[in-house]
């Protein structure tokens, strides 16, 4: 008895080995699962962009750039062009994902303020790449900013606009000063004695080819520039040239604003766009280095 029984339980093992070893073979050569290892069956990553880091901005401007840009009172103690000139950071909170940086400088002529800001776009869509997420990021401000059409007039941007897009509370500043922003591409009527750039007096400057806002070629992988001027009240004026580019995954935006100390003064369009849109240069010839 004892002796059949064991003959009885031996084919029995066997039997069991055999279909566990058969279907861990079935399972490794079927046509494959949702969890199939294999390289073939996972879905294709986006690569990433370019820039994994952001260089620090204050420092990233040269004291003679800065000098150009920021005329001061003459006179000046070293220690107070120290502090002029060293300029302000950004409060962020991941300095890999954003950074900025803004100078101030006040001349008997006139006030200047250049603003940097620095961001680097990350897409979490595996399907997606952070240069594309970039490009959608790029998009939104360049239609916000209200670009007109190629070879168009031009018009007057919505009233209490600021350059980039950014809408502030209608008809309204921090100061609680009402302001009115035209286009550089509109007509306008200068104050009364004041001058354009051929300095003819009472010929508007915000009429002048080639200075309108507009998409920019040459400078990253795409770019546009806005011009605005703003006006406080009935007289005081100041200009923003704003020019912002892309570059793979990182988008950069330089503001450069000249308030007039003459109420009736406005700002010249062309040296003011020449002067950014050159840190902007620059800037893209940093990122490349």
């Amino acid at each position: 008895m004892q002796r059949n029984a064991r003959k009885a339980y031996v084919p029995g093992l066997v039997a069991l080995l055999v279909a566990v070893a058969a279907g861990c073979t079935g399972a490794g050569d079927g046509g494959g699962s949702p969890t199939d290892p294999k390289p073939g069956g996972s879905t294709p990553v986006a690569s990433p962009g370019k820039y994994r880091t952001l260089r620090e901005p204050c420092g990233s401007v040269s004291r003679a750039t800065l000098q150009d840009l920021l005329p001061t009172t003459p006179g000046l103690a070293e220690e107070q062009l120290e502090k002029i000139y060293r300029g302000t950071s950004a409060v962020t909170y991941d300095t890999d994902r954003r950074v900025g940086c803004s100078w101030k400088a006040d001349s008997p002529d006139a006030s200047h303020q250049l603003v940097i800001d620095v961001e680097r776009v990350v897409s979490y869509d595996p399907a997606v790449s952070d240069d594309d997420r970039a490009q959608e990021v790029y998009s939104r401000k360049e239609e916000a900013a209200e670009l007109p059409a190629p070879g168009g007039t031009g018009s007057p941007s919505p009233e209490g606009s600021s350059p980039g897009g950014a809408s502030p509370s209608a008809g309204s500043t921090a100061s609680g000063a009402t302001t009115q922003t035209v286009s550089p591409s509109a007509t306008t009527t200068p104050a009364a004695g004041s001058t354009g750039p051929s300095g003819t007096p009472g010929a508007p400057d915000a009429t002048t080819e080639g200075l309108e806002p507009r998409v920019l070629d040459g400078l990253g992988d795409a770019a546009f520039l806005d011009d605005v001027v703003a006006r406080s009240g009935a007289a005081a004026r100041n200009r923003t040239v704003s020019v912002v580019f892309r570059t793979s995954n990182v988008i950069v935006t330089v503001q450069y604003t000249e308030q007039p100390a003459r109420p009736t003064d406005v700002p010249d369009s062309a040296q003011l766009q020449e002067k950014a849109r050159g840190l902007a240069r620059r800037l893209a010839d940093q990122m490349n280095e």
